[in-house]
């Protein structure tokens, strides 16, 4: 019983990691829309191997390094596939799996930056000890259900989307934010800290703002609600 009790947030990291699998196998299929859904389905599971670590105190060395593994693909290859796809298709009419492979597939490589930075973030998270707590940059996460959420959107409310020149840039500034030295705020109250501190605040208002935002524009509002925590998150630090 008790290694069952000690595996169970790994048995849900691998759960993870089979979402991420599966989201590659849909992008390359040219099938976008479960290719997000397999990076939704894998943020929950992500969100829950840590908690039932937690729970159970089963923390450990495996574990946390299974975690880095599962994100890494669900969190780093696959939405990066994604966005290579998705730019592929707007910016040549075709799904890539009907191309003839010809020359370099640029604008399109520029998504192979999201695995690249994901890696050098998830393997420094692993050995930052700042990272506790709080976040420096942008957690692999936040950037996966963005782009998750793009062949999602409602093309004729949010064009942008369907732009190539906006995906370039978005495809260079995300990976970047994964880098960037800059301290965000987690969602997980520390022991002892008051309900009303200034954090709590912003935790909050990042919160409310995220149900009112996905109940009235839905997968569209993803976007902005990674944008919100971002602003939130520098002012934060400014205050």
């Amino acid at each position: 019983m008790n290694a069952i009790k000690r595996n169970i947030p790994n048995i849900i990291t691998l759960a993870n990691l089979f979402c991420g699998l599966s989201s590659i196998i849909f992008a390359f299929q040219g099938n976008l829309k479960m290719a997000s859904f397999f990076i939704f389905t894998g943020a929950f599971f992500d969100f829950f191997d840590g908690l039932s670590a937690r729970l159970l105190k089963v923390n450990g060395e495996l574990g946390k390094q299974l975690d880095s593994m599962a994100d890494m693909v669900t969190f780093g290859v696959a939405p990066g596939m994604i966005l290579f796809h998705f730019m592929y298709y707007l910016h040549h009419n075709i799904l890539f799996k009907n191309a003839t492979l010809e020359g370099f597939f640029f604008p399109e490589v520029l998504a192979l930056l999201i695995p690249i930075f994901s890696a050098v973030r998830l393997a420094n998270f692993n050995i930052d000890t700042r990272q506790t707590t709080s976040f420096i940059g942008l957690p692999t996460p936040a950037l996966a259900i963005f782009v998750a959420a793009i062949p999602l959107i409602n093309f004729d409310l949010f064009p942008m989307f369907v732009d190539l020149r906006f995906l370039i840039a978005l495809s260079v500034m995300l990976p970047l934010l994964l880098v960037a030295e800059i301290p965000l705020f987690s969602l997980k109250i520390s022991q002892g800290e008051s309900l009303s501190s200034r954090l709590n605040i912003f935790r909050i208002g990042l919160i409310l703002s995220a149900i009112l935002l996905l109940f009235v524009f839905q997968f569209a509002a993803i976007p902005f609600i990674v944008i919100l925590y971002l602003i939130l998150s520098l002012l934060n630090n400014i205050l």
